[in-house]
């Protein structure tokens, strides 16, 4: 390999990375148009790189390109939560089993104990910080444990395919945490106990308990996330079809029957997303 072809690639994945991290964490939003010129700018590199980074993740899901619009980011629908984690279920509830029945990875086994341990601690952060709800940095430290933890259970199954697969499928499923709250203290305890019993059950040999405790976790999830997308949707549709005068929704935010200073309602912070 020539020193240009290795930089080509270099370029390549430097290109991907940065544009998948913009769809990920919601810096491109779903809908929004791609353009290579502001992209290569942006990356350091000429349009080719960005080019071919843009036809991978086009493969992946994560891109269309639509007639007369050019490449967009995909904006997914309820369907496609479904069957991302139903997808998810049928690939992780099988590794976690494999991984419980040859439970001799010691250090990984210390590492996911860790991630646990790390979701109760951000769980204890907010009810020490008097928040009923995650801030977006703590959001993303969550993000990233829970990411961590499901990634390495995949691992110690020592099935590479099924990881390949199975992280592709978890950053689709990603793209929709701009449209999510910051988790609250009661749904961290549950997400929390949900690990603790999966690592329990792995820990132990005990594939079967392994194996429901994660599928039971996995439905939870999609539950969650369908019901978030609901809401944000039904607002979303209200107020495009019945839109309120600013002035209103402004008087409207600071009314609270205790008197506190209230928060921009969810209606308004849809309007501020869209």
């Amino acid at each position: 390999m020539t020193a240009s072809q290795t930089g080509d690639g270099s370029l390549r994945r430097k290109a991907y990375d940065y544009i998948q991290h913009k769809i990920v964490t919601g810096q491109f939003a779903a809908g929004s148009a791609l353009s290579e010129i502001p992209l290569a700018r942006e990356v350091g590199s000429s349009r080719t790189p960005v080019r071919e980074a843009i036809g991978r993740l086009v493969a992946e899901g994560l891109l269309e390109h639509i007639p007369g619009r050019g490449t967009i980011v995909v904006k997914p629908e309820r369907d496609d939560i479904v069957e991302l984690y139903e997808l998810r279920e049928a690939l992780e509830v099988y590794a976690v089993g494999k991984a419980a029945r040859q439970h001799r990875h010691l250090a990984d086994l210390a590492v996911l104990r860790t991630l646990c341990d790390e979701v109760r601690a951000i769980a204890d952060e907010l009810r020490s910080s008097g928040r009923e709800r995650l801030d977006e940095t703590q959001m993303q430290r969550f993000l990233a444990a829970d990411m961590r933890f499901h990634m390495l259970l995949l691992r110690t199954a020592g099935n590479r395919r099924i990881m390949k697969v199975a992280a592709e499928t978890r950053v689709l499923t990603r793209i929709f945490s701009y449209r999510r709250e910051g988790h609250d203290a009661r749904l961290l305890d549950r997400i929390y106990q949900y690990h603790h019993d999966v690592l329990e059950a792995v820990e132990s040999g005990d594939a079967q308990g392994a194996m429901e405790q994660l599928g039971e976790h996995i439905r939870a999830s999609m539950q969650e996330r369908l019901e978030t997308y609901d809401r944000w949707e039904s607002e979303h549709e209200l107020n495009r079809i019945m839109p309120l005068p600013p002035a209103v929704l402004e008087q409207l935010n600071r009314i609270q029957p205790d008197g506190k200073q209230k928060q921009p309602s969810v209606i308004q912070a849809a309007r501020n997303r869209s």
